[in-house]
């Protein structure tokens, strides 16, 4: 029986025990509505009247950036950036635009060098941070799904197309392109006719297969400031008229820009359409009732880049953002009423590890070895292996198989059981507040003892390279059983992450000091939860998971 149903008796018969962070068994979810002033339904209205549903920006509080967004009928889908995480290309799907849940990626890995397996390749890179996959395009036509997106480090460069008809299937590769197409936007003419739009506004005609066909098949004329440069395009049309939509900073500030046209391949005049506290990058989607909204993000710094919903009018054939004052307004209405009072996305979720398949939101931080962990050697158990040994024992950046979850803000607190009976010497096996400057907590052994202990990450340069070395560890406490539990508690307001430990998974004891989380474009994602274990002395130790849990705080 899981060692967690031991706990919640326990819990149960120490009522009266002293007060600590327990554990929550019905965590708060991610994105709650905004309560509607005066009641959730109109006071004259009938029984029968559709009650509204309110939600608060960002949409999805936690790091989803570069969204693009398609629909297929009643449904959407979308596309974002997860970099090095692996398997990449996530696709959500909502029924409201407000509600979101993975629901498959467009592949497993990538396998362009062993730097994606976190091992040296010829050019002396041993990891992709700060690359991978980024700014997808997502389209649906004529009964297909498309996504694009660019990698790239070293030499190794490319753009590649994937298409399906079953966005929660099997996605295929239909083309691959050795060259970045950075921040390039797919776009179908009304004849089915293929094109790129790239972040610098040439147009590529692309052949049926998806291959290119004339390169500088047209420009956009884009009359912007020198030394500005215009990032993530996304390519519409819209009643006849070509819109392409793009984020520049002019003095520093994101914003949207908005070029429009009567022809693919004409005069583009321009404007900015929204200039609101640097959200920006993104596109527009419609409702089947005719509704528009803009779609971008905003920088939450350590948290990562979080996705906002913005109301869309038109006049003049001119996209206007915003509410009266063109701000990004803090709270809105649920574009889509589908009578979900509680609408929220699931980026983030409690796993028991029940399934034998893992579950959607976890992601590896770079590619796993899929020989190293198990759900069904042990069932009900994350089991994570050793084979290589770290030369660097402080090194939890090359590390294999770092099993990740998104955090959440404003606050959220994660933690874990782990049962470490059957580590070697050398092993470290714990719960990480990853990112470039993160913390750890951690379980070590070491001449065939047990020790707990916290510390935290800081940039060093070596070789010329700016790389992370641990501190030196923050604290330690001996540990003389089998189970023990792991806890982070972080907060976005003021980037800061405190760790804890458990001997019976109700009572938590802080360890170590504060770790200090500094976003950083050395990695250029949210910091996350992180579960990892790996070898500095010999191979072929192993710890189980028996659960994660996640509270917002």
């Amino acid at each position: 029986m899981k060692t967690r149903l031991y706990v919640l008796i326990a819990v149960l018969v120490s009522a009266l025990y002293a007060c600590s962070d327990s554990p929550a068994t019905e965590p708060e979810q991610e994105n709650n509505p905004a309560e509607q002033p005066g009641g959730s339904q109109d006071e004259d209205s009938g029984d029968e009247q559709e009650r509204k549903v309110y939600f608060t920006n960002p949409v999805i509080n936690s790091d989803v950036p570069d969204i693009c967004i398609t629909r297929a009928g009643e449904d959407y889908y979308m596309v974002s950036t997860t970099m090095y995480f692996m398997p990449g290309a996530p696709i959500m799907h909502s029924k409201d635009l407000v509600s979101w849940k993975i629901i498959g990626y467009v592949f497993d890995s990538l396998d362009e060098s062993e730097a994606n397996n976190l091992e040296q390749n010829g050019d002396g890179e041993s990891d992709i941070y700060a690359k991978g996959q980024w700014a997808s395009s997502i389209r649906y036509h004529d009964g297909w799904f498309y996504v694009m997106f660019a990698t790239g480090f070293g030499h190794f460069n490319h753009t590649y197309i994937y298409k399906t008809q079953d966005p929660a299937g099997k996605w295929q590769l239909a083309q691959k392109f050795d060259e970045i197409l950075h921040d390039s936007s797919l776009f179908f003419e009304d004849d089915g006719t293929p094109f790129i739009i790239t972040f610098d506004g040439e147009i590529i005609e692309l052949d049926k297969d998806l291959a290119i066909k004339t390169r500088n098949f047209g420009k956009l004329n884009m009359n912007i400031e020198q030394g500005v440069q215009c990032e993530g395009c996304q390519f519409f049309k819209v009643d006849g008229k070509y819109y392409a939509f793009f984020m520049y900073r002019p003095g520093g500030i994101r914003k949207v820009l908005c070029l429009k046209s009567n022809s693919l391949t004409g005069y583009y005049s321009q404007r900015v359409v929204l200039d609101d506290s640097g959200i920006a990058q993104g596109g527009i989607i419609d409702t089947p009732d005719g509704k528009w909204y803009g779609y971008f993000f905003q920088d939450m710094w350590p948290l990562g880049r979080c996705p906002y919903l913005v109301p869309c009018t038109w006049d003049g054939g001119w996209p206007v953002m915003g509410d009266e004052n063109g701000d990004v307004p803090r709270e809105m209405e649920v574009p889509v009423n589908t009578g979900n009072l509680f609408p929220r996305s699931e980026v983030l979720v409690n796993d028991d590890f029940d399934s034998e398949k893992l579950g959607l939101t976890w992601q590896w931080n770079h590619n796993p070895d899929n020989s190293l962990w198990s759900l069904t050697e042990r069932p009900g158990y994350m089991r994570l292996k050793t084979r290589r040994v770290m030369a660097d024992a402080d090194d939890i950046f090359h590390a294999p198989n770092t099993l990740t979850q998104r955090t959440i803000g404003d606050k959220c607190s994660g933690w874990i059981s782990i049962d470490v009976s059957n580590m070697k010497d050398g092993d470290r096996a714990g719960l990480s507040v990853f990112g470039f400057y993160g913390g750890l907590v951690e379980v070590v052994k070491e001449n065939g003892k047990y020790e707990l202990s916290m510390s935290r990450y800081n940039q060093k340069i070596v070789g010329g390279k700016e790389t992370n070395v641990r501190e030196d560890i923050d604290d330690t406490v001996e540990l003389t059983q089998d189970v023990v539990y792991l806890k982070a508690d972080c907060d976005f307001v003021s980037s800061k992450a405190i760790f804890y430990y458990s001997l019976d998974g109700y009572k938590w004891n802080r360890i170590g000091g504060e770790t200090t989380l500094i976003y950083t474009l050395m990695h250029f994602t949210g910091y996350r939860f992180g579960i990892f274990n790996y070898a500095t002395q010999s191979s072929g130790g192993y710890v189980d998971i028996d659960y994660f849990e996640y509270k917002k705080l």
